[in-house]
């Protein structure tokens, strides 16, 4: 999720936790922590663009992190704290550590909470922005910090939103679960066989869904509004995998094609090679947009190793994308 979501749920998670015993300071420390694990994109100045992406999400969205660097954290905070309780303040950064990669684990990135196996939990079923979850939790959270800390008003504004928030999120799932019934009855009634299908929100918002479907040769992108009246039209994008030719052997490669969970497709442009991340989609709503979220030039070098270099992105597609984006939420 974004770093004021994060910083919003650390926080709240900071608060219930400590806020009986030293008040607002708990929201501070717990919004300080709730940051931490996202200082991985770090990662990106100092190494290649495969490197960096395997890195994201990675160890310090996992379990291993949280055990370790939550009792580093305790011991070096009662050094100065007057507050000197080592359990308690453990206790504060675990649960801050750990909510924060099991939330990223709903977004369609997802984590990987049991680095270091190689197991990306990604639900998507919220994206990665999105203000019905954070809003109200962050006015409950300022209504609690405006309380003592020893009042019950204090722990009741925090654990509602504590509460509203969990409750959406176990909303957005079962309207990822009906979204993915409205688009399986459409392949069937298009004659559209698939190997996978795999559905999520656009951005903003959990009304309007996304799926990318799988077929032999071809991935298709639909987009469906809880609003809509019509067929939904699927966009088809041709794999084109045998482009890459000799590359497609290279263990860098091969790396970037597991990244991506084989949600690829692969494009010639000017002589230049594109590798597509299908998973992200496109910046438009437009059908059989081509400006992909995620989109890699791909340069060779002379000894034949291949560097995925990430393109710039458009201001004005995203612009562009938010207004009709707003158009396509209230049906086709």
């Amino acid at each position: 999720m974004d770093s004021l979501t994060q910083i919003v749920l650390g926080a709240a998670v900071g608060e219930a936790v400590l806020g009986r015993k030293i008040g607002n300071k708990a929201m501070l420390y717990g919004a300080i922590a709730g940051t931490i694990p996202d200082l991985d994109v770090l990662a990106s100045f100092f190494t290649d663009t495969v490197s960096a992406l395997e890195i994201h999400r990675g160890f310090t969205h996992s379990v291993f992190f949280s055990l370790l660097f939550a009792p580093i954290l305790a011991f070096i905070v009662t050094k100065y704290e007057t507050y000197k309780n080592f359990k308690n303040w453990t206790f504060l950064f675990f649960w801050v550590f750990i909510t924060h990669p099991i939330l990223d684990a709903q977004t369609t990135w997802g984590t990987q909470l049991f680095w270091p196996l190689d197991i990306r939990l990604a639900f998507k079923n919220i994206f990665v922005v999105d203000p019905l979850y954070t809003l109200p939790f962050l006015v409950f959270l300022i209504l609690a910090m405006l309380q003592k800390k020893a009042t019950k008003k204090r722990r009741f504004y925090n654990n509602l939103g504590l509460g509203i928030s969990s409750s959406y999120l176990l909303l957005t799932i079962i309207l990822k679960g009906v979204s993915y019934q409205k688009f399986t009855k459409e392949l069937a009634i298009q004659n559209i066989n698939y190997i996978t299908i795999k559905t999520k929100p656009t951005p903003l918002n959990t009304i309007l869904w996304t799926a990318n479907v799988e077929t032999k040769n071809s991935f298709f992108i639909g987009n469906s509004s809880f609003f809509d009246q019509h067929a939904i039209h699927f966009s088809e994008y041709p794999k084109n995998h045998y482009l890459l030719g000799d590359i497609a052997k290279h263990q860098k490669t091969k790396r970037m094609i597991a990244i991506s969970k084989g949600w690829y497709t692969i494009n010639k442009k000017d002589n230049n090679l594109y590798f597509n991340d299908l998973r992200f989609g496109v910046l438009s709503m437009q059908p059989n947009a081509t400006n992909f979220v995620f989109k890699y030039k791909i340069k060779i070098a002379t000894d034949g190793t291949p560097f995925f270099l990430e393109e710039p992105k458009e201001k004005s597609d995203g612009k562009k994308l938010l207004l009709d984006l707003w158009v396509r939420i209230k049906g086709n």
